[in-house]
């Protein structure tokens, strides 16, 4: 089903809000709404956009992959997203990166079994000087972490685990 189809009065209401030569500025309140339901935009979705918007899907797709918080790929429950961009490495981003990985089980872009986190490597997050840092996604909830230790990160994931932590 298609987006107009799911959401005629909310796709209605986004394009109410842009004059209509302008209407490719619509594409990011679109991406939104196709990622509310999954957690993510499928090719149908992007391909949609881009016709309604006249818009190429690479275009699109540009839009998903530049953004940390759009997404193309089903993921676990929670993002978990490392900023390892170079003054984030120089305070030891990498390091703690590859330690998560060895904690978890598993690899960046990676879900852990349960399917609680995806581990992703992301560029800036505006918070270099509190590196280690990520950002940790939850629908379109989002909570920052910063100065981060692998210890204590671990004990967050074990508090997600048990259902004690809720980002508001």
């Amino acid at each position: 089903m298609s987006l107009v189809e799911k959401y005629p009065e909310e796709v209605k209401a986004i394009f109410a809000k842009y004059p209509a030569d302008k209407k490719r500025s619509a594409v990011m309140p679109l991406l939104y709404l196709a990622q509310r339901e999954e957690g993510y935009v499928k090719k149908e979705s992007m391909q949609e956009i881009a016709a309604m918007l006249d818009l190429d899907t690479t275009e699109v797709a540009s839009i998903v992959g530049f953004y940390t918080l759009y997404h193309d790929e089903k993921a676990g429950k929670y993002r978990m997203q490392v900023c390892n961009d170079l003054p984030c490495a120089l305070r030891g981003a990498d390091k703690f990166l590859e330690s998560l990985c060895g904690n978890l089980g598993i690899k960046v872009g990676e879900t852990t079994p349960d399917g609680l986190v995806t581990l992703e490597a992301v560029m800036c997050l505006a918070a270099c000087d509190k590196a280690p840092m990520f950002q940790l996604q939850d629908g379109d909830k989002v909570e920052y972490y910063e100065n981060m230790t692998v210890d204590r990160t671990m004990e967050l994931v074990e508090a997600l685990k048990k259902g004690g932590k809720e980002i508001k």
